[in-house]
């Protein structure tokens, strides 16, 4: 065998075990934190603290160019009537009036705070950029009308 061939086997082996290490740690990432371009949306109702209740929907702004004022609007209508959507589901009416946040203020708070984070970083898509699919919402077509 060939010396220089008894250094370069180790660091092919060497290599190869790294990039499948850094492959399954890229995919359990993933895996755990979703996509990079969605954020979810959290409602939570319940009169007490052992009856609280939680749904989450994930919406995505993958189409979306957040360094614009159409793309902001769209992103926060998507929070908003997802929010909105989620509280429904878990009871929550529209004359309810607790004490607290009711579940919707809640869930458009906190997701807002992470959209300002968001929209505060965001650069424009380009040129060359081609929007993905628009996001498919989990509530009726209609609420981007009835619900402004």
């Amino acid at each position: 065998m060939h010396p220089r061939s008894l250094i370069t086997a180790p660091l092919i082996g060497a290599a190869l075990a790294f990039g499948g290490m850094a492959q399954a740690q890229s995919q359990s990432q993933s895996q755990t934190t979703g996509s990079a371009e969605e954020i979810v949306i959290t409602g939570k109702y319940g009169m007490s603290a052992d009856e609280i209740q939680s749904l989450s929907q994930s919406v995505s702004y993958a189409d979306l160019d957040l360094s614009t004022a159409e793309g902001k609007k769209v992103l926060r209508q998507r929070v908003n009537l997802t929010a909105r959507w989620l509280c429904e589901k878990l009871g929550e009416s529209d004359t309810a009036s607790p004490p607290v946040p009711s579940c919707r203020q809640a869930a458009v708070s906190d997701a807002m705070a992470r959209v300002g984070t968001l929209e505060s970083g965001a650069a424009p898509r380009g040129t060359t950029w081609t929007a993905p699919t628009a996001w498919s919402a989990p509530y009726p077509g209609d609420w981007s009308t009835k619900y402004p």
